[in-house]
């Protein structure tokens, strides 16, 4: 287990806001997380929330922008939020789009190549940074959640379909519900995994993993109506046909009159953290 640098630290909400970084054996480059500590975490191992941003994002813009840290401390949760891709390593055509390369990582295990010897976020995110984390920090690694955004938003519902008894919790904010399906999943799946590797795109797709039989106890997702992303890009239809066939209670919920932003995330945070600390204790 690499050894962390601490970046910066500040107190919040009678806990502490940390920004830390540490070479990383899944990327091979050095990676920066975001860590907020509630006070609980002062006198006992606390539950973990694991957040996934979006495409473009790093660690940083949940931690500044969702104001998410007053509803943990509230509850004794524990937020991580890792980067979404490696950084620094500049392959060839890596910055040349949003969604795909730099800020893109999707959260899987890259197959083809330059890819593979650096984008395996999956590998990364529940595997190699919580051990660096429940080694480092007051973490109760038997009480983990996990929640994200768009691509995190897939992420994190791959995940915990994947790891069912590793996450005792999940939901999600605008997710990228079926990347087979859709243009930006297509086209990460694609030049990470291959063009026309289908059993490998559909590890990586939570409507596939349901059909075909992985499950979770509840799952919670918002969308907003007013999301210019909504019908091509994030298809929650389709997750809800796939949780309705398999018994999956999803609460979905529709709210009117917000976007893909993190004005939308800011508005609901404090219930997904509600919705995960019922869960986490109990």
């Amino acid at each position: 287990m690499s050894a962390i640098e601490t970046i910066s630290e500040q107190a919040c909400f009678n806990g502490v806001q940390g920004v830390y970084s540490h070479a990383s054996s899944s990327t091979g480059t050095t990676m920066q997380f975001s860590l907020f500590r509630p006070p609980q975490a002062k006198e006992k191992p606390v539950p973990v929330l694991w957040f996934l941003s979006g495409l473009t994002c790093t660690e940083e813009n949940f931690t500044v922008k969702a104001g998410a840290q007053q509803y943990a401390a509230e509850h004794g949760l524990m937020l991580v939020a890792p980067d979404t891709s490696p950084r620094g390593l500049d392959l060839p055509g890596e910055h040349d789009a949003y969604d795909f390369g730099s800020g893109a990582g999707f959260y899987i295990d890259a197959t083809e190549s330059p890819w593979s010897d650096h984008y395996n976020m999956y590998s990364y995110v529940t595997d190699e940074l919580p051990d660096l984390v429940f080694g480092t920090f007051a973490g109760d690694k038997s009480r983990q959640g996990i929640f994200g955004h768009s691509m995190g938003g897939h992420g994190a519902l791959v995940c915990a379909l994947r790891n069912p008894d590793l996450y005792q919790s999940v939901s999600a904010f605008s997710p990228i519900c079926a990347p087979t399906q859709c243009a930006w999943g297509t086209k990460a799946l694609g030049g990470y995994l291959g063009a026309n590797n289908n059993a490998a795109w559909r590890q990586y797709d939570a409507c596939e993993l349901i059909n075909s039989g992985a499950k979770a106890k509840q799952i919670l997702v918002d969308l907003g109506t007013a999301d210019p992303f909504l019908a091509e890009q994030l298809k929650p239809n389709l997750l809800a046909e796939a949780c309705d066939s398999a018994g999956i209670l999803l609460e979905l919920r529709m709210q009117d009159g917000y976007d893909h932003s993190y004005f939308f995330i800011a508005t609901f945070v404090g219930d997904h953290i509600d919705w995960h600390a019922r869960a986490l204790n109990g």
